[in-house]
């Protein structure tokens, strides 16, 4: 078992409904375009897949995609959109679950291998990911840019979100590289919000492509979003692409 913490019942049944953003069509429609073309008409596996906001619709689109996911409450509502065979789901954490077979492409996306806290962990994760590519094979990951420069001196908390439902901010660690996400979500019409956080650790692109070097991978590609934008200093995230030599 890896240190990811465990995704419950209650979360896992709220996940679709409070990730709205993630799962519009113009979101889903770039980020399954962009994994469909790089696994052609090979087999495709997922780490860390949740609910099947991205496996699904990837599965529809052509490609046979399997998941690996670590908490069985997500995996149960994803069982609830697609059945085992047409989409195979093994329980288990993504650094050391083994699956059969060769695959085109593993991805991992919506900054998810920042679920494992440890270096250790994140570096295993890409070994799994290799393990599992056939030569020639693309391992991609979508991940966020740590935003320490909008922590100054003094400051212990960055906001990311501040709207009507929902106020997000950001502590950090810089010298563990551990990013705690505080949410305060209002469900209701009573004004009452409900409180929620999890840890995540955080890599710069350069460290994941260290580790990627550390698998046996090649970085071939890293734009700063789905649709392909490139990535500059100033891009909140990144889409990194590695490739498994021939």
């Amino acid at each position: 078992m890896t240190s990811s913490e465990m995704w419950g019942r209650d979360a896992a049944e709220r996940y679709d409904a409070e990730e709205t953003e993630m799962t519009s069509a113009p979101v889903l429609g770039a980020t399954v375009g962009f994994l469909a073309e790089l696994a052609g008409d090979g087999r495709a596996l997922e780490f860390a897949i949740g609910t099947g906001r991205v496996g699904v619709p990837l599965r529809e689109r052509g490609v046979p995609v399997t998941g690996i996911e670590l908490s069985e409450h997500m995996a149960a509502v994803l069982r609830r959109k697609v059945d085992e065979d047409t989409l195979p789901v093994v329980i288990g954490d993504m650094a050391t679950t083994v699956v059969p077979g060769e695959f085109a492409l593993v991805y991992l996306v919506y900054n998810t291998v920042s679920n494992l806290l440890t270096q250790d962990e994140q570096v295993e994760c890409f070994r799994n990911a290799a393990r599992h590519l056939r030569p020639g094979g693309r391992f991609v990951v979508e991940l966020g840019v740590p935003p320490l420069r909008f922590l100054p001196p003094g400051q212990v908390a960055v906001p990311f979100d501040v709207s009507e439902r929902h106020l997000g901010f950001d502590t950090i660690d810089p010298v563990e590289q551990i990013l705690v996400s505080h949410h305060f979500t209002r469900d209701g019409e009573d004004g009452r919000y409900r409180r929620g956080a999890s840890r995540h650790r955080y890599a710069w692109p350069a460290e994941l492509d260290l580790m990627a070097r550390i698998a046996g991978l090649e970085r071939e590609r890293r734009v700063a979003d789905w649709d392909g934008a490139p990535f500059t200093r100033d891009s909140p995230k990144h889409i990194s692409v590695w490739r498994k030599s021939a």
